[in-house]
């Protein structure tokens, strides 16, 4: 028995996608329930993950074996998972959707682990690094400082957010007016 990947592999040209979950609908639905955007076709969604496909991606099985070992990158709601799949997916990196434990689904829905192969961790994380940095639109900043910790009882401390240098005995950055009370 093999484990595919939760994430639709075959886009079927006479069916609509939405862009942002990958859901598949009818080809009379126009817009994705979930996300409330225009659908595109099979054929315009395909010609958009060809786009998004890296070199690496294309040469990756996207079939998880059950012998595969396999690590759990993140625990969220049905969205959140669905939509780092989607991300994951535009990279040709497979990955699989699961209940935690059999646990029940609760009115506010479950939640899903996502877990991948332990050899395709180091492109989840640049996948994932690269997402986030658009989402976020954090990609023209420097993020040198993002591991910086406050420490009160220092006498000096640097923003994590911007890498000012100032006295703890302030409670918020100079610079960029981050507040550590």
């Amino acid at each position: 028995m093999r484990l595919v990947p939760a994430m639709n592999q075959n886009i079927d040209p006479d069916l609509n996608y939405c862009p942002h979950c990958n859901d598949e609908y009818r080809a009379d639905i126009s817009t994705c329930a979930d996300c409330g955007i225009d659908l595109l076709s099979g054929e315009q969604m395909l010609a958009l993950h060809g786009e998004r496909m890296s070199p690496q991606a294309i040469s990756r099985p996207l079939e998880i074996h059950p012998e595969e070992s396999l690590l759990t990158v993140r625990k969220g709601s049905v969205l959140q998972i669905k939509e780092l799949q989607a991300c994951l997916l535009r990279g040709g990196i497979p990955s699989l959707a699961l209940k935690e434990n059999g646990a029940a689904c609760g009115c506010r829905g479950g939640e899903l682990l996502l877990q991948v192969r332990e050899s395709d961790l180091p492109a989840v994380m640049t996948a994932l690094e690269q997402e986030y940095r658009h989402n976020t639109r954090l990609s023209d900043h420097d993020t040198r400082f993002a591991g910086a910790v406050y420490n009160a009882e220092a006498a000096e401390a640097t923003c994590p957010a911007c890498g000012c240098r100032f006295s703890t005995s302030l409670t918020a950055c100079p610079d960029c007016g981050l507040c550590f009370a």
